[in-house]
């Protein structure tokens, strides 16, 4: 029992030798961002929008997430894979695009921090569990959404959805999305599909997270978890 105290959890492959059984899942496992990510665009921007929970496992190691990750002043990521990947990749970005704005004096394009990220999505596929969307505004093309999925894909999309959460929404975004929805319409369609995927999937929970990118920078939102949109449950 005093040997239990004083163990070092990083160290817990040599205490399982030592006492000879197998660790608990929940202190062994990755942690994940398995997780609900989601980003449209509109006329003047774009709203992202993300549930708040990180997972190891079946335990939930942090219940307030943000995966709503900044790289550069008008260009956001959702995050959703393993945590540690996704911020180590995310961190590669946002130290090449501060690289790229300060040689050329202009600010990085949208589609730029995508293709960045898809070479480091594509090249080490076989290496990292990250599925990103990349999304943001730029004076040449305004608002822009990149879906950059597992194995490193990258697609110029109206909105995408990712993460474990997202196979629950695919009906429902389809059903609902429209062209040329306003701010208000795209925030309400994010946050109702992110509170529905949030009630199905076991992976996501915690709050939503919400930000609006426009030309003018990023306003964030948050819906905590006791204010979560209801449907048929309510």
């Amino acid at each position: 029992q005093h040997y239990f105290k004083q163990i070092n959890l990083s160290s817990w492959a040599m205490f399982q030798s030592d006492i000879g059984f197998d660790a608990p899942e929940w202190l062994t496992a990755e942690h994940m961002t398995g997780t609900t990510i989601m980003a449209v665009e509109f006329a003047d921007g774009v709203v992202f929008g993300a549930d708040s929970r990180t997972s190891t496992g079946t335990y939930v190691a942090n219940r307030v997430t943000d995966k709503l990750t900044q790289v550069s002043d008008k260009i956001y990521c959702c995050r959703s894979g393993s945590a540690a990947d996704t911020q180590a990749i995310a961190d590669y970005v946002k130290f090449y695009l501060d690289l790229q704005e300060n040689e050329t004096n202009e600010e990085p394009t949208v589609e730029v921090a995508s293709r960045i990220f898809q070479l480091f999505c594509y090249n080490n596929r076989d290496n990292l569990s990250a599925s990103i969307i990349c999304a943001g505004w730029d004076k040449i093309k305004g608002g822009q959404v990149y879906c950059l999925p597992l194995g490193g894909m990258c697609v110029r999309m109206p909105f995408a959805i990712g993460g474990s959460g997202s196979t629950y929404i695919y009906g429902h975004c389809d059903s609902t999305y429209k062209e040329g929805m306003s701010e208000q319409e795209c925030l309400k369609f994010v946050s109702d599909a992110v509170a529905i995927a949030m009630h199905r999937d076991g992976s996501s929970g915690g709050m939503i997270r919400l930000a609006v990118l426009t030309k003018d920078g990023c306003r964030r939102l948050n819906i905590p978890g006791n204010q979560l949109p209801t449907f048929w449950e309510k």
